[in-house]
């Protein structure tokens, strides 16, 4: 063997032991790595719910733990991201209703990547003062204890505006579906100015369909 091609060996050589040594230094600049942020407050199954959402959703959550309280937008998550109830076909017929008058109409509105729904509202008034609220093509983001209610304001934005002299019709019946909720008699309706689907447990928003 030639000198040259010794001194070639030993040098290869040589990179190879400090390129074993040295690995950990240099591996970094050869080896991407993804780091993925974890959603505070989430179990791990939680945490691939969480990513299973709309990327614009997730950012939403984000940008809310830096602004809002952390107990309240970990319990939003947590409600976002458990499965759609969907109302089950028997319950989304309209009632049966004896010579109803259309007293009221609206449309729910997105607020923001979170807070969304779409469908449309049609209050009823039957012959004797009672009236039924239908919400029809009916679909909102997931939250935790969602309400519907009737509010002084139109589009409530929040919990100050909704204030606490509302309505409550009850537990929303799912978040994808036609559904009916009856109205006493003695609800004045123009009273109220507005549908919203409320979190009562975090007096949030989720929607609101101005009424008239």
């Amino acid at each position: 063997m030639n000198n040259r091609l010794r001194i070639l060996v030993i040098l290869i050589g040589a990179f190879m032991v400090i390129a074993t040594f040295t690995y950990p230094r240099w591996q970094p600049f050869f080896v991407r790595q993804v780091a993925e942020d974890r959603f505070p407050g989430l179990s791990a199954s939680q945490q691939t719910a969480f990513l299973a959402l709309p990327t614009e959703q997730q950012g939403a959550f984000y940008e809310l733990m830096s602004t809002a309280d952390a107990t309240m937008v970990v319990g939003l998550v947590r409600g976002a991201i458990v499965p759609v109830t969907i109302v089950p076909t028997a319950n989304q017929g309209a009632p049966e209703m004896t010579d109803p008058t259309v007293v009221a109409v609206g449309t729910f509105k997105e607020i923001d990547a979170i807070h969304k729904a779409s469908g449309k509202v049609t209050v009823f008034q039957l012959p004797d003062n009672s009236k039924v609220l239908r919400i029809e093509d009916f679909q909102v983001t997931n939250g935790p204890d969602l309400h519907v209610i009737l509010t002084r304001k139109a589009n409530p934005l929040t919990a100050a505006d909704v204030g606490t002299d509302y309505y409550d019709l009850g537990n929303l019946q799912g978040t994808v579906g036609n559904q009916n909720y009856n109205m006493p008699s003695e609800v004045d309706l123009s009273q109220y100015l507005g549908v919203v689907i409320y979190s009562k447990l975090f007096q949030v928003v989720f929607s609101s369909a101005a009424i008239g």
